[in-house]
């Protein structure tokens, strides 16, 4: 038997009063129609409807049935999907109690833990039963709902991608404290982030199958519009949502009847062919797009009330999932001529012709079936990956709009940062973690309170866990500049403009730079690691140009500076930008003062002396770059060997401007961080 829970009225600006964003209201509704299609990622600037529009579709749901009292919202129909204790609870009886809900709405706050989103220990009904009992968290909450997540592009990566696994399996599994439990997660997403305050990993944009952005430009009737209706929810919610009662209802109803339809509909393996063929032309990488625009396809046919798949269904699913992921997307510089007219022919000839053609259709209608799989006349990108339909194009235009903000590097420690989770303690605990702590004790407090009866709450060692605790950090820059030979000055001077180009963005991303030039017998640090534009023009005003290449000398003191750097915990990862030939003339020994003890008539192993400290570097961690200046037919090839001993990467660029390799320089390392 069920029973219906009673609500608020709910005042929510309706999703059909939005003015504009079609394409993304469209993809709302075809993600409330299947689950399983992979979710919504909105891109746009502040005060474009993002979030507006993520609540607005949740208003349209309907109700689910779930088991009665479950904090899981169990389907009955399901009970492959069911969590761990309902399976036991139910798996010998059909008299299973239900209840009918309003669609959950769950909103992942930019802070949460791991405890909080993936569930916990109770810790009160631990200690009462004397074991380890399981706590839902925010996911368990989220299923057959909206999970919706703000800034996306903040949440802590490690969050992110336990969210992701989560969502891709459809359950949730936990193996923690003494837990072992299992629970079906499968929630609509819809995530929204301002591509100002920092870029979306690619990783991300991959596992969400529907990316668009909201940055629409709208004409000037429709913004008048928009401020008009803004105005009028906010004076009257209540009559405001009376306008569009009509509108809300023929929604609710499409998606409860297309969810049926769904059931049914068909794709045929040449539409899946199709599909294919326009990731293929667009450069899309992996093969999730071709079956979330499968998925999304199917679903357009159901919102229309059909269980064939058409054309149009192929040609949203294409803008929706597969053009926002093309990699090779150029608008076209002149519109491709228009195709030669038909060869004219007699009149005549032209009835016999049509006569013939009729009776040969009439010939393949009568031995086809009624009904063949519609496939779009045109592709949406031409062989070499360029949109077809201008239209289209403001798809890929405004979904890969991305902001070089740079990415920033987490420290994780035990001292000092954000709470992330806790952890098993090596050694001494400097911050306990109380709140898993006492997770850890909950279950044994009723057989220890038999010990010891006059202690309420007792925690032993082995319950003791730390806090992990992370911190944003910057990365350090570090410029090793050949300052000898003819091409000397050159080099330094592309060398001080990409150091005071790094510097504007320092403070945004947390970066140091540093400048390490050498020439002569050895190399010095000209510019420390610093973040102060005064304090690099100060010290970039001398350059120290000419003499013989220690180069080993120079990368040595690069490491040096690195790994202090490192060591004072403010430094995630360090960059080594080497300006060089590398063809080094002077060996480490001699720049560091010290003696070569060398058999008679046998010279240094240079070369092999500079492999091993690009070895090193790499072993580090440390990025390397190699940018070779020199003419190519005076080149050696040694600069690009030692970038590949480093793991690294090697730019040649001959007769290049300052502006040039510093833009080189800037792009390069953004590419590596």
């Amino acid at each position: 038997m069920s029973t219906v829970i009673t609500t608020p009225q709910n005042y929510r600006f309706p999703l059909a009063a939005v003015v504009g964003q079609q394409a993304i209201k469209l993809a709302l509704l075809l993600t409330a129609v299947d689950y399983e299609i992979g979710g919504v990622a909105i891109a746009g600037r502040r005060g474009t409807a993002k979030s507006v529009m993520a609540r607005g579709i949740h208003s349209l749901l309907p109700p689910i049935e779930i088991v009665k009292d479950n904090p899981f919202n169990c389907d009955r129909n399901s009970p492959e999907t069911w969590d761990d204790l309902t399976k036991i609870q139910y798996q010998q009886t059909d008299d299973i109690p239900t209840e009918i809900i309003p669609a959950p709405f769950v909103q992942i706050p930019l802070g949460v833990t791991e405890d909080r989103l993936l569930g916990s220990v109770d810790v009160e009904e631990s200690v009462k039963k004397g074991e380890a009992v399981f706590q839902p968290g925010l996911l368990a909450k989220a299923h057959r709902g909206v999970l919706y997540i703000d800034e996306i592009n903040l949440l802590d990566d490690q969050i992110s991608n336990q969210l992701l696994t989560v969502l891709t399996e459809g359950c949730n599994r936990i193996e923690r404290e003494g837990i072992s439990f299992q629970h079906p997660c499968k929630p609509i997403l819809i995530a929204t982030y301002n591509p100002e305050e920092g870029t979306l990993r690619q990783h991300l944009l991959d596992r969400i199958a529907i990316n668009l952005s909201a940055d629409e430009v709208l004409g000037l009737d429709l913004r008048v519009e928009a401020v008009q209706k803004a105005i009028s929810y906010a004076n009257s919610p209540q009559d405001f949502l009376s306008q569009y009662t009509e509108d809300i209802d023929n929604l609710k109803t499409e998606i409860i009847l297309a969810r049926e339809w769904l059931k049914d509909v068909k794709i045929s393996h040449e539409q899946i062919l199709y599909l294919v063929e326009e990731a293929i032309r667009g450069g899309v990488e992996g093969h999730r797009a071709e079956i979330f625009a499968m998925r999304v396809a199917k679903a357009a046919a159901a919102l229309d009330g059909r269980n064939l798949v058409t054309s149009d269904d192929l040609r949203k699913a294409v803008e929706l999932v597969i053009v926002p992921r093309s990699t090779t997307i150029d608008q076209p510089n002149e519109a491709p001529p228009p195709p030669p007219p038909p060869p004219q022919q007699q009149p005549e000839d032209e009835n016999q012709d049509d006569e013939e053609e009729e009776d040969e259709d009439n010939e393949e209608e009568n031995e086809q079936p009624e009904e063949q799989p519609q496939i779009p006349e045109e592709f949406v990108f031409d062989p070499e990956g360029v949109i077809l339909d201008p239209s289209v194009l403001y798809f890929a235009q405004m979904a890969q709009r991305q902001g070089k903000s740079g990415s920033r590097n987490i420290i994780f420690s035990d001292d000092r940062g954000r709470y992330v989770k806790p952890m098993l303690p090596k050694g001494k605990v400097r911050r306990i973690a109380v709140d898993a702590s006492l997770r850890a004790a909950a279950p044994y407090q009723k057989s220890r309170r038999l010990r010891n009866p006059n202690r309420n709450v007792i925690v032993e060692q082995r319950d003791l866990r730390a806090k992990r605790l992370a911190r944003k950090a910057g990365s350090l820059i570090v410029f090793v500049v050949d300052a000898s030979g003819s091409m000397a000055f050159n080099r330094m001077q592309s060398a001080k403009g990409a150091v005071l180009r790094l510097l504007t963005e320092a403070y945004e991303n947390r970066d140091r730079v540093a400048l390490i030039p050498f020439q002569g017998e050895n190399a010095q640090v000209l510019l420390p690691p610093t973040r102060s534009i005064s304090m690099a023009r100060r010290r970039l005003e001398k350059l120290p140009c000419g003499g013989k290449s220690p180069l080993a000398h120079g990368l040595t003191q690069a490491v040096h500076v690195g790994r202090n750097a490192q060591m004072s915990g403010d430094i995630g990862q360090v960059v080594i930008v080497a300006i060089t030939d590398g063809r080094g003339n002077v060996p480490l020994a001699t720049s560091l003062g010290d003696s070569l003890d060398l058999p008679e008539g046998e010279k240094p192993d240079i070369k092999g002396e500079l492999l091993d400290i690009a070895a090193r570097i790499g072993a580090l961690g440390f990025k390397f770059l190699i940018i070779n200046t020199e003419n190519k037919f005076v080149s050696t090839g040694f600069a690009k060997e030692l970038a590949m001993n480093a793991g690294g990467k090697y730019y040649h660029l001959p007769k290049a401007t300052e502006g040039a390799i510093a833009a080189m320089t800037k792009d390069a390392i953004y590419s590596v961080k």
